[in-house]
Order: structure tokens, then C-alpha cells, then sequence
């Protein structure tokens, strides 16, 4: 008999499974991918930033390193040694969670696991043998997979969802990208790179929903700089294969003339949805909603004692550390602690170049919500290590309440923008104001005293702009 079985071995699921071991409980994670780290760690976000990375040093060597008076010659792609390093870094990390359970005594079960009915766990491996395990808790953490589209049938060759765009054979010649979201921002850039044509295709009048409007068109600005072209406004309605490709038919989202786009490769990338479908939920009374996700009170249970969900399968942002702070919290919570989370203190990032992050409120929702605001602004232009660095282009931007000061939403686009964002995460989980910031020394020089500069803009007295 187990006090917890976690079903899923992503980045909510294991850490759930560490941490409930590491309180005393008797924990198991049945994972059916072979592989733990879940789609974040195999065939998301720690493969695609080695692609980014590697793609980024490629491009450096090609055009950048020479401004430097590094020069350079006969640079070359080896597409297969970029794949191989790839697979290297995913493996490592793989088995150090594999690791990490043993150090904790997490029983690791490989196989496909369902709900039989709460307190049973059933697992069925590869050669389709079943076991069942007892226990007196469940927490499914099974993450998400991507959204497919009518008329668009994936085949992960010439038309790929994200796990195929990691591992193509060669570089594209034309790349056709369904959905200007973070996922195909951040595949386009790493193929733009390395020499292909970049398109994209978005049914929305913008690219990256939900970040600051002003970012997004910002990054519009330098992606098409960079390369990119961009059909905002228009929807795919069929992909067909060619001989040479793909032929797409478009047409404008709110309707009208079809016309056709040809390339030879197409991402699919216009979201996630929660993977809940073989799970024996409504066999065992689970209640999902119509988008497929698991509904919890605010201890994670789900309508029936003793199952809990967290992460992608649950409302809010698919992003892996949301998922990491409710496993820890879902098993804080079984031993009787009393965790806590602010969902308003959850960082976004999108790994292009420059990056953006971002936490708490965009402009667009405080003129929604009617909330009296103010807005500080720092360009890196005026930043001496971006300079000195040669990597000024962006800003950042500090909104804050226009009566107390305090910081409600923090919008970086600019070099290392993902990392800088945590200061800003801190700050706002303990409530601070902009003068807070404003008044905490920074080492000098660094990215960081942007946040600095922008936190004095707010009230209009910015030292270096």
C-alpha cells in the first residue's frame, strides 16, 4: 500500500514524487514514456534550448563574431553532431531524475497508468501485462499534448507538431509555422537560423497571445528583421502533400478568397491541450470540463476524495515550473502543511532573441479591470552591458499602481530577459513597490540595472535615459 502514486513523470509529477518521499510518505510515479522529465524534458523545453543555443552560436560564428574581430572562416553545419549533443543533454538530466528518485526511495514504474477506481492504480507495460497498485492518494500529473487542426494531419516528416520540429533530417528550405505562439516562435527561430525561410501563419491579428501588446509587436518588429515573414489574421483550412511538400490553403480568419502557400515543411503549433483522454476518469467519476481539464478546489482534489491533479491537466499557464510549484505544494498539502501559491507571481518566458518575460499584469488587462496605473520604461539601448555586449535592442517595462506604487506586472524584451525576470517575480511576490526596487543597489555593469532604471521611470526620473 503506497500514501501517494503520481501518474505522469513530468516536471509536476516527479517533483510531486520527490517531495511526498522526502515528508515520509511511501511514493510511486508510473510513467509511461520510458523516460522521466516528461514532454518539457524529452521533446520540449530542454531540447528546444539546446537547439536555440547551438543555433544561436551558429548564426554568431556566421555573421556575428567578425564585429569582434574574431574572424572566422569556412564555418559548416553538422545538423546530425547538433542532434547528437541534443539527445546528450536530454539523456543526462533523464537519468538524474531516475537519480533523484532513488536517493528518495521513489518507486519509479514504467507503464501506462489509469485510474481503476481512488486508492487503485492500474499499469499496464509494453508487452500489455497489468498490475495494480494500492494507495491511499492518486495525483495525476499527466501534462499535455498538441492541439491538432482539422485538415492539417501530422506526420511528423513534412508536417510536424513540436516533437518532429526538434528532429528533422535537414534544415527546411521553406518553414511554414501554424500559430505565432511561443512553441513555433522559438522552432521558427532555431531553423531561421540555419538557413530556412521562415513563415508565419496566425489566426489572431498578433503574434504571442496574452503577452503585452507592446512587447508582441516589438518582437514582431525584430523577428522580421531577423527574417521572418508573417501572415497575421489568417487561418489554415487544409495542408496537402506534394511531391515537392506542402500546398496550404489560406483564408483571411474573418473569411474570404482562399489562396494557396507552398513549402516544403509545416509546424503545428497552435497550443496544447490537457492528456486526459485513457486515464479512467469518467470511469472512476473524475469530473473533466469540455476543454478536456481536470477541475480542483484549492487543495488540488478533484471532485472525488483522494485524486488530485496538477499541472497542464489543470487551469492556468502549460508552463513547467506552474507544475513543479503544485507538485510541491499538492504534497506539502497531503502532510498537512499549509503551502501557498500566487498565481499572479507565475513568470511567462518565450526563448527567442531577444527573449521576453513577463509576470503579473499586461496593460491590456489593467484597462480592462479599470485599475488606475503607471508605466516606467527603460530601453537597453541606454544599458552599458547591453552595449558593451552588442545586444541593446528592447526595453523594459515596470507597470505599477498609481496610487500605493505597487508593482503589478513587470515586460522584458531584451537579452537574458528570463533570467532578469525573477528579481521582478520576487519583488512582486512580497508585495513591493517600484520605489523598492528603484532604491535596491545593483551591481554595475549589468542587464539588471534596466529593472532599476525602469522601476525610477515610474516616477518620471529615469538617471541613463
Amino acid at each position: 500500500m503506497y500514501d501517494v502514486i503520481v501518474i505522469g513523470g513530468g516536471p509536476g509529477g516527479y517533483v510531486a514524487a520527490i517531495r511526498a518521499a522526502q515528508l515520509g510518505m511511501k511514493t510511486a510515479c508510473v510513467e509511461m514514456r520510458g523516460a522521466l522529465g516528461g514532454t518539457c524534458l524529452n521533446v520540449g523545453c530542454i531540447p528546444s534550448k539546446e537547439l536555440l543555443h547551438a543555433s544561436h552560436l551558429y548564426e554568431q560564428a556566421q555573421s556575428g563574431f567578425g564585429k569582434l574581430g574574431i574572424k572566422v572562416e569556412g564555418v559548416s553545419l553538422d545538423l546530425g553532431q547538433m542532434m547528437k549533443a541534443k539527445t546528450q543533454v536530454v539523456r543526462g538530466l533523464t537519468k538524474g531524475i531516475e537519480f533523484l528518485f532513488k536517493k528518495n526511495k521513489v518507486d519509479y514504474v514504467i507503464g501506462k497508468g489509469r485510474i481503476i477506481a481512488a486508492g487503485h492504480v492500474g499499469v499496464t507495460d509494453a508487452d500489455g501485462g497489468e498490475q495494480v497498485l494500492a494507495t491511499k492518494n492518486i495525483i495525476i500529473a499527466t501534462g499535455s499534448e498538441p492541439m491538432p487542426l482539422p485538415g492539417v494531419d501530422v506526420d511528423e516528416k513534412t508536417i510536424v507538431s513540436s516533437t518532429g520540429a526538434l528532429s528533422l533530417a535537414a534544415v527546411p528550405k521553406h518553414l511554414v509555422l501554424i500559430g505565432g505562439g511561443i512553441i513555433g516562435l522559438e522552432m521558427g527561430v532555431v531553423w531561421q537560423r540555419l538557413g530556412a525561410k521562415v513563415t508565419v501563419v496566425e489566426f489572431l491579428d498578433r503574434i504571442v497571445p496574452g503577452v503585452d501588446l507592446e512587447l508582441a509587436k516589438e518582437m514582431q518588429k525584430l523577428l522580421k528583421k531577423q527574417g521572418f515573414d508573417f501572415r497575421l489574421s489568417t487561418k489554415v483550412t487544409k495542408a496537402e502533400r506534394t511531391a515537392d511538400g506542402v500546398r496550404l490553403s489560406l483564408e483571411p480568419a474573418v473569411g474570404g478568397d482562399a489562396e494557396v502557400l507552398e513549402c516544403d515543411t509545416v509546424l503545428l503549433a497552435i497550443g496544447r491541450r490537457p492528456f486526459t483522454v485513457g486515464l479512467g476518469l469518467i470511469e472512476a467519476g473524475v469530473e473533466v470540463d469540455p476543454r478536456g481539464r481536470i477541475p480542483v478546489n484549492g487543495q488540488f482534489q478533484t471532485n472525488i476524495p483522494g485524486i488530485y491533479a496538477i499541472g497542464d491537466v489543470i487551469a492556468g499557464p502549460m508552463l513547467a515550473h506552474k507544475a513543479e510549484d503544485e507538485g510541491v505544494a499538492c504534497a506539502e498539502m497531503l502532510a498537512g502543511q499549509h503551502p501557498h501559491i500566487d498565481y499572479n507571481c507565475i513568470p511567462g518566458v518565450v526563448y527567442t532573441h531577444p527573449e521576453i518575460a513577463w509576470v503579473g499584469q499586461t496593460e491590456e488587462d489593467l484597462k480592462s479591470a479599470g485599475r488606475a496605473y503607471k508605466v516606467g520604461k527603460f530601453p537597453f539601448m541606454a544599458n552599458s552591458r547591453a552595449r558593451a555586449v552588442g545586444d541593446a535592442d528592447g526595453f523594459v517595462k515596470i507597470l505599477a499602481d498609481t496610487a500605493t506604487d505597487e508593482v503589478l506586472g513587470v515586460h522584458i524584451i531584451g537579452p537574458d530577459a528570463g533570467t532578469m525576470i525573477a528579481e521582478a517575480v520576487l519583488a512582486m511576490e512580497f508585495k513591493a513597490s517600484a520605489e523598492d526596487i528603484a532604491r535596491t543597489c545593483h551591481a554595475h555593469p549589468t542587464l539588471n540595472e534596466a529593472l532599476k532604471e525602469a522601476a525610477f521611470a515610474v516616477d518620471s526620473r529615469a538617471i541613463h535615459a
